[in-house]
């Protein structure tokens, strides 16, 4: 199973024909954040879905009780860049509104199941992001 940076150089070399299905088959693509401190690009493969024309993520860093580092990066700057296959663009980042988040929390829960567990065990809200292409 691929992960971190072995698991970007192989979707980006094959335009995601190995690493955009991952494990039980969730898709993912690859944000492409700038350090807030450092002004590095970081990319990171994160499961997604696709919701009216947007890509819906999860911030959850796998329950971990602070917010991952890729999202605290667009919290800084929110434009980015993504990679879906081998469709690459420029997107806004923006956080879900609650009706947003009400709307898309069971589909992301349905490809990826411990996202609600998550949800359970962490203090914090967990956030959900839109990636809207610009």
């Amino acid at each position: 199973m691929l992960y971190g940076p072995e698991h970007v150089r192989r979707y980006e070399e094959t335009d995601g024909e190995v690493g955009h299905d991952w494990e039980n088959g969730a898709p993912v693509l690859i944000l492409t954040t700038r350090g807030r401190r450092s002004g590095v690009e970081r990319k990171s493969p994160l499961i997604y879905q696709e919701h009216d024309g947007a890509y819906v993520l999860v911030a959850s860093d796998g329950g971990a009780p602070v917010n991952p580092n890729w999202y605290q990066n667009l919290q800084a700057e929110p434009e980015v860049k993504v990679q879906v296959r081998g469709d690459r663009f420029t997107a806004r980042a923006r956080d879900a509104s609650a009706a947003e988040r009400a709307a898309v929390w069971s589909k992301m829960v349905a490809v990826w199941p411990n996202y609600e567990k998550y949800r359970k065990t962490v203090d914090r809200e967990i956030p959900v992001v839109f990636l809207e292409r610009i």
